[in-house]
């Protein structure tokens, strides 16, 4: 047998940093446990994304209620286990702890989880990573099966910018670290953006890190078909176990909780059994939708756009403009043939884009499309109502390069060396 050669100098140069070489068959291996059956493992970060208005806060506070009464299919079954609760967006009064009434959650073993900042009651939400330890402490001194992160984003520390991957992975990293460590699950929510997607991973508000890191996304969407306003809950990322696993439909009933001061009214989520429709398919047909009414909108405004800038305008312009009204240029890009606007760049220097109508639209101008397609040697005669035709603005012209403005006809009996007298192009 070889013998292995002599390690290298481990110590960093400021001696606190060395590698450590730990052999694959001195590593446990464990199964994969469930804190919801085959949908939200224990020990690892699991997000709940979806738009605003579903239901997602409530069904954290659905799994928060199962947890805490030994209700949810998973290892907890039979066992009611704590939870932690850090909310920022909700009224702990008037919001939370009403919908955790309704849910019929444990109230005793729910906690609200936030940071005496001065020692004298000062209070401030969680912080992470910064609160990492005190809170792994807790969670294992208690034996809290879930930390429920109402959204995720709000818990993050306030210099981390969740948009940037590398820098998101320095608050996610440690509290995936800190999921493993303590066999908590870490629930999050998520806000997907206003992208038109059919996979719920891009969806996801802030940098790709956040589906990365965590090993399971659920992801929730309205059912725009169901006439009681159902929700499809479906498994849309899932590195720890199945991903074809049966889509859920649930509906928000009110409920009426009974206060000091009366009455109080919140939503309560309930199942009413699996979907034929998962939410990548009902994300698919509304994207199709949305994409086109995006484009419409965006042709409307394009066309109105060009024609009030004189029938053409500069890219850059357009570009500054698009954005102020909320139109992306690419999107621009696609409804530019619906708008009946073409594209010319300027022969002469600084060469320029320019964006105007096109002369073959309902404007008529049709002697004016057919000029611009003609190349050098082409021959074209003009149509005798030319020379009247004003000039929306001014205009370059594909012959000669000059950009002329008033009438088409006047300045192609002009054009240097390629318009003769008669309005024809000369050969």
């Amino acid at each position: 047998m070889n013998s292995l050669p002599e390690p290298l100098p481990q110590a960093d140069i400021d001696g606190t940093r060395r590698l450590r070489l730990t052999p694959a068959s001195a590593i446990r291996v464990r199964p994969v446990h469930w804190v919801w059956q085959d949908r939200m493992p224990s020990g690892a970060l699991t997000l709940i994304p979806g738009r605003e208005g579903i239901g997602k806060s409530l069904t954290l506070v659905w799994l928060t209620a199962q947890l805490t009464r030994g209700t949810l299919p998973g290892i907890h079954l039979g066992t009611p286990r704590p939870v932690f609760y850090a909310a920022t967006e909700d009224s702990w009064g008037h919001t939370i702890a009403p919908r955790l009434i309704a849910a019929g959650a444990d109230l005793d073993m729910v906690y609200r989880v936030e940071v005496d900042i001065d020692g004298v009651g000062s209070m401030a939400p969680l912080a992470l990573p910064r609160d990492n330890n005190a809170l792994a402490a807790e969670i294992t001194r208690l034996g809290v099966a879930m930390l429920a992160l109402d959204p995720l984003m709000s818990v993050l520390g306030a210099g981390i910018d969740t948009h940037r991957d590398r820098e998101l992975r320095t608050a996610l990293d440690p509290l995936t670290a800190l999921a493993d460590r303590t066999s908590c699950a870490v629930a999050g929510l998520a806000h997907f953006n206003k992208a038109s997607s059919a996979d719920a991973l891009n969806l996801i508000t802030g940098s790709r890190a956040f589906s990365a890191v965590a090993r399971a996304v659920v992801s929730i969407v309205r059912d725009p078909d169901d006439e009681d306003g159902a929700c499809v809950l479906s498994q849309s990322k899932n590195n720890l176990g199945r991903l074809d696993l049966p889509s859920l439909r649930y509906v928000v009933d009110s409920a009426e909780i009974p206060t000091d001061e009366g009455p109080a009214y919140v939503g309560r989520l309930r199942f009413t059994g699996e979907s034929d429709r998962s939410v990548s398919d009902i994300l698919a047909e509304r994207g199709d939708a949305d994409e086109r009414a995006e484009r419409n909108d965006a042709a409307d405004w394009l066309r109105e756009f060009v024609i009030e800038s004189g029938g053409q305008v500069e890219r850059d312009e357009l570009v500054k403009a698009g954005k102020i009204n909320g139109f992306a240029i690419h999107t621009l890009q696609r409804a530019r043939k619906r708008a009946g606007v073409v594209i010319e760049n300027t022969r002469t220097k600084p060469r320029r884009t320019r964006w105007r109508l096109d002369a073959d639209t309902e404007d008529g101008q049709s002697s004016q499309s057919q000029q611009s397609r003609q190349g050098v040697g082409d021959s074209v005669t003009t149509v005798a109502t030319v020379a009247t035709t004003p000039n929306a603005g001014a205009t370059l012209c594909p012959t000669c390069g000059e950009t002329f403005t008033g009438y088409i006809g006047i300045h192609r009996a002009n054009c240097t060396g390629r318009v003769g007298a008669s309005g024809s192009l000369a050969a």
